[in-house]
């Protein structure tokens, strides 16, 4: 009886032990993108602004955010250097930016939202993700779903102001 009442109460104290050796996975902060922009405008130092343009329906959206943006190293990073927005592709709210209002249009089986459609040039794949400058000038978009350390590489790209200096070509060489 004892050894019955013993293994719940063992288990539950290597588990608190394990816990206490893992620290606790950085999570993105997100925000919307009228956030993003006033901490732009207001901080100090402002940060690039980096969009995630997802849909809730799509997958490898999902998968990108339980793969690459769970990843503690990737979530470290973005944090220091990115303000983090999710945009929903197909959100029907308006967002006002520059004195203009960006709407949902109602278009084929679902539609789209036209600040998303702006930030990806039209072409309207998800997942895509897009990296703003400090002054929210598009640097670059990257569609599609990409593992935690391609992710990091085109991150430390942007964040690092690489682009800058070298071509993506010359960067992606120089990293394998």
């Amino acid at each position: 009886m004892k050894t019955i009442l013993l293994r719940p109460l063992l288990l539950i104290c290597l588990v608190a032990i394990t816990a206490s050796f893992n620290p606790p996975v950085e999570a993105i902060e997100w925000m919307s993108w009228e956030e993003a922009i006033t901490k732009s405008k207001t901080d100090k130092n402002p940060k690039k602004i980096f969009v995630d343009v997802y849909t809730d329906w799509c997958g490898w959206c999902k998968r990108m955010d339980a793969v690459t943006f769970n990843n503690p190293e990737v979530a470290a990073y973005m944090k220091s250097n990115f303000y983090m927005v999710k945009l929903n592709a197909e959100q029907k709210q308006d967002i006002v930016y520059n004195n203009r209002t960006f709407k949902y249009v109602a278009s084929g089986r679902r539609g789209y939202h036209e600040l998303a459609a702006q930030l990806l040039k039209g072409k309207l794949s998800y997942p895509s993700v897009v990296f703003l400058d400090e002054k929210v000038k598009i640097v670059t978009v990257v569609p599609g779903f990409r593992q935690p350390n391609e992710f990091l590489k085109v991150a430390n790209y942007v964040g690092e102001n690489i682009f800058k200096n070298t071509s993506w070509q010359e960067y992606s060489r120089s990293k394998k």
